[in-house]
Protein backbone atom coordinates (compact mmCIF):
# COMPACT_ATOMS: atom_id res chain seq x y z
CA UNK A 1 0.00 0.00 0.00
CA UNK A 2 1.19 3.62 -1.01
CA UNK A 3 2.25 5.90 2.05
CA UNK A 4 0.63 8.84 0.72
CA UNK A 5 -2.75 8.20 -1.78
CA UNK A 6 -1.95 8.76 -5.49
CA UNK A 7 -5.02 11.00 -5.54
CA UNK A 8 -3.81 13.32 -2.75
CA UNK A 9 -0.24 13.38 -4.23
CA UNK A 10 -1.74 14.80 -7.96
CA UNK A 11 -3.68 17.41 -5.68
CA UNK A 12 -0.65 18.60 -3.93
CA UNK A 13 1.42 18.42 -6.93
CA UNK A 14 -1.29 20.34 -8.60
CA UNK A 15 -1.40 23.01 -5.80
CA UNK A 16 2.11 23.35 -6.37
CA UNK A 17 1.92 24.07 -9.73
CA UNK A 18 -0.85 26.88 -9.38
CA UNK A 19 1.04 28.50 -6.78
CA UNK A 20 4.15 29.08 -8.83
CA UNK A 21 1.75 30.05 -11.57
CA UNK A 22 0.66 33.42 -9.30
CA UNK A 23 4.09 33.90 -8.16
CA UNK A 24 5.40 34.02 -11.51
CA UNK A 25 2.32 36.17 -13.02
CA UNK A 26 2.37 38.41 -10.05
CA UNK A 27 6.79 39.30 -10.57
CA UNK A 28 7.40 42.35 -12.58
CA UNK A 29 9.66 41.99 -14.52
CA UNK A 30 10.36 44.14 -18.42
CA UNK A 31 10.18 40.63 -20.07
CA UNK A 32 6.44 40.37 -18.95
CA UNK A 33 5.70 43.45 -20.13
CA UNK A 34 6.54 43.41 -24.17
CA UNK A 35 4.68 41.83 -27.31
CA UNK A 36 3.87 37.97 -25.96
CA UNK A 37 4.18 38.38 -22.34
CA UNK A 38 4.56 35.20 -20.40
CA UNK A 39 3.89 33.12 -23.55
CA UNK A 40 6.88 33.66 -25.47
CA UNK A 41 8.56 31.38 -22.80
CA UNK A 42 8.17 27.79 -23.06
CA UNK A 43 9.04 27.35 -19.30
CA UNK A 44 5.25 29.22 -18.88
CA UNK A 45 3.74 27.05 -21.49
CA UNK A 46 4.89 24.10 -19.99
CA UNK A 47 4.06 25.40 -16.61
CA UNK A 48 0.67 25.92 -17.87
CA UNK A 49 0.53 22.59 -19.63
CA UNK A 50 1.61 20.65 -16.59
CA UNK A 51 -1.31 22.47 -14.26
CA UNK A 52 -3.64 21.09 -16.98
CA UNK A 53 -2.76 18.28 -16.92
CA UNK A 54 -2.69 17.56 -13.01
CA UNK A 55 -6.09 19.42 -12.89
CA UNK A 56 -7.55 16.90 -15.46
CA UNK A 57 -5.92 14.05 -13.30
CA UNK A 58 -7.57 15.58 -10.09
CA UNK A 59 -10.55 15.84 -12.02
CA UNK A 60 -10.45 12.23 -12.95
CA UNK A 61 -9.94 11.08 -9.48
CA UNK A 62 -12.86 13.36 -7.79
CA UNK A 63 -15.12 11.13 -10.86
CA UNK A 64 -14.00 8.14 -10.47
CA UNK A 65 -14.99 8.75 -6.45
CA UNK A 66 -18.66 10.02 -7.35
CA UNK A 67 -19.23 7.40 -9.71
CA UNK A 68 -17.93 4.23 -7.47
CA UNK A 69 -20.72 2.01 -7.07
CA UNK A 70 -22.59 3.54 -9.88
CA UNK A 71 -24.35 1.61 -12.63
CA UNK A 72 -24.59 4.73 -15.13
CA UNK A 73 -23.30 3.58 -18.90
CA UNK A 74 -23.14 7.66 -19.72
CA UNK A 75 -21.31 8.30 -16.27
CA UNK A 76 -18.62 4.86 -17.58
CA UNK A 77 -18.23 6.66 -20.77
CA UNK A 78 -17.33 9.83 -19.89
CA UNK A 79 -14.99 8.91 -17.43
CA UNK A 80 -13.26 7.08 -19.91
CA UNK A 81 -13.03 9.98 -21.96
CA UNK A 82 -11.41 11.79 -19.34
CA UNK A 83 -8.97 9.12 -18.48
CA UNK A 84 -8.35 9.24 -22.22
CA UNK A 85 -7.09 12.54 -22.51
CA UNK A 86 -5.27 12.37 -19.14
CA UNK A 87 -2.95 9.91 -21.04
CA UNK A 88 -3.06 11.67 -24.35
CA UNK A 89 -1.94 14.46 -22.32
CA UNK A 90 1.06 12.63 -20.42
CA UNK A 91 2.00 11.38 -23.56
CA UNK A 92 2.19 13.94 -25.92
CA UNK A 93 2.93 17.36 -24.10
CA UNK A 94 3.13 16.65 -20.35
CA UNK A 95 6.30 14.18 -20.69
CA UNK A 96 8.05 15.17 -23.05
CA UNK A 97 7.84 19.11 -22.94
CA UNK A 98 8.65 18.72 -19.37
CA UNK A 99 11.75 17.00 -19.53
CA UNK A 100 12.77 18.95 -22.48
CA UNK A 101 12.13 22.36 -20.50
CA UNK A 102 14.58 20.66 -17.38
CA UNK A 103 16.79 19.51 -19.70
CA UNK A 104 17.63 21.60 -21.62
CA UNK A 105 17.43 24.80 -19.18
CA UNK A 106 19.95 23.31 -16.82
CA UNK A 107 22.29 21.74 -19.34
CA UNK A 108 22.78 25.34 -21.02
CA UNK A 109 22.62 26.57 -17.93
CA UNK A 110 25.70 24.70 -16.86
CA UNK A 111 27.58 25.52 -19.88
CA UNK A 112 26.66 29.43 -19.91
CA UNK A 113 23.89 30.38 -17.45
CA UNK A 114 23.57 33.99 -19.58
CA UNK A 115 22.99 31.92 -23.00
CA UNK A 116 19.00 31.06 -21.60
CA UNK A 117 18.98 32.48 -17.41
CA UNK A 118 20.69 35.93 -17.40
CA UNK A 119 21.67 36.75 -14.07
CA UNK A 120 19.72 39.25 -13.80
CA UNK A 121 16.91 37.17 -13.21
CA UNK A 122 18.18 36.64 -10.12
CA UNK A 123 17.09 40.14 -8.61
CA UNK A 124 13.24 39.17 -9.67
CA UNK A 125 12.99 35.19 -9.30
CA UNK A 126 13.83 33.70 -6.22
CA UNK A 127 15.36 30.67 -6.33
CA UNK A 128 12.68 28.18 -5.03
CA UNK A 129 10.49 29.62 -8.11
CA UNK A 130 13.17 29.04 -10.52
CA UNK A 131 13.29 25.62 -9.17
CA UNK A 132 9.72 25.24 -9.20
CA UNK A 133 9.57 26.07 -12.95
CA UNK A 134 12.92 24.26 -14.02
CA UNK A 135 13.68 21.40 -11.63
CA UNK A 136 10.45 19.90 -10.08
CA UNK A 137 8.20 19.18 -13.36
CA UNK A 138 10.61 15.96 -13.79
CA UNK A 139 9.81 13.89 -10.64
CA UNK A 140 6.28 15.38 -10.31
CA UNK A 141 6.01 13.83 -13.97
CA UNK A 142 7.86 10.73 -12.85
CA UNK A 143 5.63 10.21 -9.82
CA UNK A 144 1.98 10.45 -12.23
CA UNK A 145 3.62 7.59 -14.64
CA UNK A 146 4.57 5.58 -11.90
CA UNK A 147 1.12 6.12 -10.05
CA UNK A 148 -0.99 5.33 -12.78
CA UNK A 149 -0.57 2.84 -16.26
CA UNK A 150 -1.18 5.52 -18.85
CA UNK A 151 -2.35 4.24 -22.55
CA UNK A 152 -0.06 5.73 -25.59
CA UNK A 153 -1.51 6.76 -28.92
CA UNK A 154 -0.25 5.02 -32.19
CA UNK A 155 3.65 6.32 -32.07
CA UNK A 156 2.96 7.88 -35.63
CA UNK A 157 0.13 9.99 -33.80
CA UNK A 158 2.27 10.67 -31.04
CA UNK A 159 5.34 11.47 -32.94
CA UNK A 160 3.20 13.51 -35.61
CA UNK A 161 1.69 15.92 -32.56
CA UNK A 162 4.80 16.20 -30.70
CA UNK A 163 6.46 17.48 -33.87
CA UNK A 164 3.67 19.91 -34.71
CA UNK A 165 3.43 21.35 -30.81
CA UNK A 166 7.61 21.94 -31.88
CA UNK A 167 7.16 23.88 -35.14
CA UNK A 168 4.03 25.66 -33.46
CA UNK A 169 6.43 26.83 -30.61
CA UNK A 170 9.40 27.54 -33.25
CA UNK A 171 7.53 29.75 -35.73
CA UNK A 172 6.07 32.09 -32.66
CA UNK A 173 9.67 32.57 -31.49
CA UNK A 174 10.34 33.84 -34.86
CA UNK A 175 7.30 35.65 -34.86
CA UNK A 176 7.69 37.67 -31.48
CA UNK A 177 11.36 37.88 -33.31
CA UNK A 178 9.87 39.32 -36.33
CA UNK A 179 7.89 41.81 -34.30
CA UNK A 180 9.78 42.81 -31.79
CA UNK A 181 13.69 42.46 -33.28
CA UNK A 182 14.50 40.50 -30.41
CA UNK A 183 14.88 36.65 -29.45
CA UNK A 184 12.92 35.53 -26.86
CA UNK A 185 16.15 33.07 -25.73
CA UNK A 186 19.69 35.10 -25.39
CA UNK A 187 21.35 32.21 -26.92
CA UNK A 188 19.72 32.91 -30.58
CA UNK A 189 21.49 36.66 -30.95
CA UNK A 190 24.77 34.94 -30.69
CA UNK A 191 24.27 32.08 -33.87
CA UNK A 192 24.24 32.11 -37.57
CA UNK A 193 20.95 31.54 -39.27
CA UNK A 194 21.77 28.61 -40.45
CA UNK A 195 22.68 27.43 -37.24
CA UNK A 196 19.52 28.70 -36.04
CA UNK A 197 17.48 26.11 -38.68
CA UNK A 198 19.85 23.30 -37.00
CA UNK A 199 19.68 24.00 -33.46
CA UNK A 200 15.08 24.69 -33.90
CA UNK A 201 15.67 20.88 -36.10
CA UNK A 202 17.70 19.57 -33.36
CA UNK A 203 14.99 20.92 -31.22
CA UNK A 204 12.37 18.98 -32.89
CA UNK A 205 14.02 15.84 -32.82
CA UNK A 206 15.32 15.51 -28.88
CA UNK A 207 11.60 16.65 -28.13
CA UNK A 208 11.16 13.56 -30.59
CA UNK A 209 13.03 11.50 -28.84
CA UNK A 210 11.80 12.65 -25.18
CA UNK A 211 8.28 10.94 -26.99
CA UNK A 212 9.57 8.13 -27.29
CA UNK A 213 11.35 7.53 -23.82
CA UNK A 214 8.34 8.51 -22.13
CA UNK A 215 6.50 5.49 -23.99
CA UNK A 216 9.34 3.10 -23.33
CA UNK A 217 9.75 4.16 -19.84
CA UNK A 218 5.49 3.95 -19.26
CA UNK A 219 6.13 0.48 -20.83
CA UNK A 220 8.70 -0.51 -18.50
CA UNK A 221 6.93 0.65 -15.68
CA UNK A 222 4.12 -1.43 -15.99
CA UNK A 223 5.41 -4.46 -17.57
CA UNK A 224 7.44 -4.69 -14.47
CA UNK A 225 4.95 -4.16 -12.24
CA UNK A 226 2.77 -6.82 -13.94
CA UNK A 227 5.61 -9.58 -13.17
CA UNK A 228 5.82 -9.05 -9.93
CA UNK A 229 2.10 -9.25 -9.70
CA UNK A 230 2.20 -12.16 -11.61
CA UNK A 231 4.96 -13.41 -9.32
CA UNK A 232 3.34 -12.95 -6.03
CA UNK A 233 0.11 -14.54 -6.91
CA UNK A 234 2.03 -17.92 -8.11
CA UNK A 235 3.59 -17.54 -5.00
CA UNK A 236 0.38 -17.31 -3.10
CA UNK A 237 -0.81 -20.26 -5.09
Amino acid sequence: MALIPCQVLRAAILLSYLSVLCHYKAIEMPAHQTYGGSWKFLTFIDLVIQAVFFGICVLSDLSCILTKGSDSLEQERQLKKLTSLRDWMLAVLAFPVGVFVVTMFWTLYIYDRELVYPKLLDNFIPPWLNHGMHTTVLPFILIEMRTAHHQYPSRSCGLATVSCFSVCYILWVCWVHHVTGIWVYPLLEHISSIAKIFFFFIVTVIINIYYILGEKLNSYIWDLEKSIEEGEKQKTN
